[in-house]
């Protein structure tokens, strides 16, 4: 996958970089436009709230690397999984809101974090502002090549009539994967099992072996089966064909007309971050997206960076919390 590739490259880096943490030092947050001028003065810590090697980590690279290079600064990636990426984002809620700590935020920690974690020590858009939107991609339902249907249309009907036979996995509870799938269970009026895993990697792998029939699996896990002999991808969840995979039906087209479902990740920073200090980071962030080896990077694995103004990210984070942070309170009322 060459977006793991190309963090491969420069994770080298990261880690030889890894090695000047102790640079980092509180400085005073008061923002002058010489300042922001001026910024950043020292590294720039990039928490990515997921352990090396997936999308979110990838990603995080991709975009540290081109501020690297456009800053003359130091900009390391920092790993911080676990809890669905909320440990690493609140940690990002919690930092000095000086423009040097900055985070990964993500459909599960941003959109539903609040919704599924009533406890949650950090409130998504109280003690955080999402900075810019990264990139907004879909995913794909496939189905293991056994099954007796090969479209949307079939998979529903043979739901109906075998209801609760279907499993589905997910990246885990919360996720986008699993709540595309509850709001596919909703809209088509069918019963599915869903199987929470650690993460995508493992569940694409049982759907493949046959363990679980179902899955709603990110394009870089599944784009070296589709064509083969051991899953039917039956469509894509965004409103339009992917660019990547052209010839892939929307599940709207294929059998459940309105379906709609594309994931999230962002960058987020602490709430009180001074309004220059956030602009700056934008047209920063968006500079780097325009860069071509990065779109085409991203475009390679089925994503295209969306990037926007302050405004666009934070109505993007207000919608995904109303439609998939009410689909939670729906589930939760139903348990």
């Amino acid at each position: 996958m060459y977006i793991l590739q190309y963090s491969r490259n420069i994770l080298g880096s990261a880690l030889v970089l890894a090695g000047v943490a102790g640079l980092f030092s509180s400085v005073p947050t008061m923002v002058t436009a010489a300042s922001v001028a001026e910024f950043p003065t020292q590294p720039v810590k990039l928490i990515a709230p997921m352990a090396p090697g997936g999308t979110t980590d990838a990603l995080a690279r991709v975009i540290a690397h081109e501020l690297s290079k456009n800053w003359h600064q130091s900009v390391i990636v920092e790993n911080r999984p676990g809890a669905t990426g909320t440990i690493g984002l609140d940690m990002v809620a919690k930092a000095n809101p000086d423009g040097y700590t900055i985070g990964v935020a993500t459909f599960g920690n941003m959109l539903v974090a609040n919704a599924m974690y009533p406890e949650l020590r950090y409130k998504v858009l109280t003690d955080l502002i999402p900075v810019i939107e990264l990139a907004a991609p879909p995913v794909y339902l496939i189905a293991n090549a056994d099954q007796p249907f090969d479209d949307v249309k079939g998979l529903i009907a043979y739901a109906k009539a075998n209801p609760g036979k279907l499993h589905y996995g997910s990246s885990g509870n919360g996720s986008s994967n699993h709540l595309f799938g509850e709001l596919f269970a909703k809209m088509a009026g069918i019963s599915m099992v869903h199987v929470p895993y650690k993460g995508s990697g493992p569940s694409v792998t049982d759907t493949l072996s046959g363990v679980i029939e179902l899955n709603f699996a990110p394009f870089p896990l599944i784009k070296e089966h589709i064509g083969g002999s051991r899953i039917k991808v039956l469509g894509v969840t965004s409103a339009k064909r992917s660019a990547a995979a052209p010839d892939i039906p929307t599940i709207a087209e294929s059998g459940l007309p309105g379906y709609e479902a594309i994931s999230w990740f962002g960058i987020a920073m602490p709430a009180s971050t001074p309004k220059p200090l956030l602009e700056r980071l934008n047209r920063d962030i968006n500079a780097a997206l325009e860069n071509e080896e990065v779109r085409n990077i991203l475009a390679s694995e089925g994503t295209v960076p969306t990037g926007g103004s302050l405004e666009h990210a934070r109505e993007t984070v207000e919608e995904g919390m109303k439609k998939w942070g009410g689909l939670v309170q729906e589930l939760k009322r139903k348990q």
